[in-house]
């Protein structure tokens, strides 16, 4: 008795040819293959810059919406638009600029001083034992101290000029900076020193190739935080017989019951902010291309 064969003949990753369709994008017939899409790549058909504005658009909405009904008084928090035209005003007489200017310059002087303590404190601890024991006690301790705590003695010491002011900013800057040199030294991996040395590398080799670059993720986190920390301590050192500047601005709007100048106040320094962030991400960037990390899903 014959047998009539209809076993069906392989197709694409034997899918069988018999399944209806008709003939596949790569040529085979009866298999029709559809692109799978996933969710993540749904997501990224929204440009991510929207994605990342929708939050700020739709909370100066809900500002606007209640300002514009009465719920929120201009007593209390003043309009977007009102705080635009104050904006414009303050930009047009040349006040804010002149006031941005002096608190960047102050920040600037500030920061220098704070990373140069921060980080040749934490390189020291770091990477010699005895710098640990002489360095690190002392450290803790001071970093235990509110910033803004030490103002009265520093202006005892200092009076109330400029020095002051990059003072107080400086020892806000330095102790995020030596906690994350500190802890980025202290954390490069053992098995890479070994590695180091195995292929000749000297006490100097090892600190340059290996320990450095195993520590500059985390300097570069420290100078993030640091960052926040200098524009928190010009706010403090600002109210110092400070007779320009942003925070300046702020304690006179204080006075007069000018809750749009401090909020213009206000939106001044976090774009700052953000702007300090921004350079410190795209340092990050081009000194870390070496070091793959997970972006999110």
């Amino acid at each position: 008795m014959s047998t009539n064969n209809t076993s069906p003949k392989p197709g694409i990753s034997g899918v069988s040819s018999n399944v209806p369709g008709g003939v596949g994008p790569s040529g085979a017939a009866g298999v029709d293959l559809e692109p799978i899409v996933s969710a993540s790549s749904r997501r990224r058909s929204v440009p991510r810059w929207l994605r990342r504005a929708s939050g700020p658009l739709l909370l100066l909405a809900l500002w606007q919406v209640f300002s514009a009904t009465g719920a929120l008084q201009p007593d209390i928090l003043a309009s977007p638009g009102t705080i635009a035209r104050t904006a414009g005003g303050l930009i047009a007489d040349g006040t804010l600029p002149s006031a941005m200017a002096v608190s960047v310059q102050r920040v600037a002087v500030g920061l220098a001083l704070g990373a140069t303590a921060g980080v040749g404190l934490g390189l020291l601890s770091g990477l010699l034992r005895i710098g640990e024991d002489l360095i690190d006690a002392v450290v803790q301790m001071l970093r235990a101290v509110p910033f803004a705590g030490l103002i009265p003695l520093l202006i005892v010491w200092l009076g109330i000029g400029e020095t002051v002011k990059a003072t107080l900013i400086a020892f806000a800057v330095a102790f995020p900076l030596y906690m994350n040199t500190y802890a980025g030294i202290r954390g490069v991996d053992q098995q890479l020193i070994e590695a180091g040395a195995t292929l000749g590398l000297g006490r100097w080799g090892l600190i340059r190739h290996v320990v450095l670059p195993g520590a500059l993720p985390g300097a570069l986190t420290g100078l993030r935080f640091a960052l926040g920390s200098a524009w928190l301590a010009l706010v403090f050192g600002e109210t110092v017989n400070a007779g320009d500047g942003i925070g300046f601005l702020m304690d006179q709007a204080r006075e007069y019951y000018r809750t749009d100048v401090i909020v213009v106040c206000l939106i001044v320094y976090a774009c700052l902010g953000l702007a300090a962030d921004v350079v410190v991400r795209t340092l990050e960037r081009l000194l870390l291309q070496w070091r793959p990390t997970f972006t999110g899903k």
